[in-house]
């Protein structure tokens, strides 16, 4: 049997600090990467920390995208965890890495729920 869930792991290298450093442009970068992955939105946490760098998630009704910047670092880690086959998460870093202007991206794929 296929597992539940997938969840990718993504380390962002290179990236605009300035983009890092903008609460408004970060959160409104991966609501709009959950929908471009075809989930579905069902609320989102952000927050600034003093004086750089953001953490977020974005619920979804297939799970959760996650992330957190590093603006000094020109860094970004982001998860994707998704359920069910209708959710293409790589669609949503793609995109994401687009947003933030990355020069190197890495990830990892975990399977969830491997029953």
């Amino acid at each position: 049997m296929p597992a539940l869930g997938r969840h990718l792991l993504a380390e962002m290298k290179g990236c605009e600090p300035t983009r890092l450093a903008d609460l408004a442009l970060v959160q409104s970068a991966m609501v709009q990467a959950a929908k471009v992955s075809g989930a579905t939105v069902v609320t989102q946490s952000f927050h600034h920390f003093e004086p750089l760098g953001i953490s977020g998630v974005v619920v979804v009704a297939e799970s959760h995208l996650a992330i957190h910047t590093w603006p000094e670092h020109a860094f970004a880690a982001l998860d994707y965890f998704t359920c069910g086959k209708g959710v293409d998460p790589l669609a949503a870093i793609e995109f994401m890495r687009q947003a933030l202007e990355a020069q190197e991206i890495s990830m990892q794929e975990i399977p969830r729920g491997e029953l």
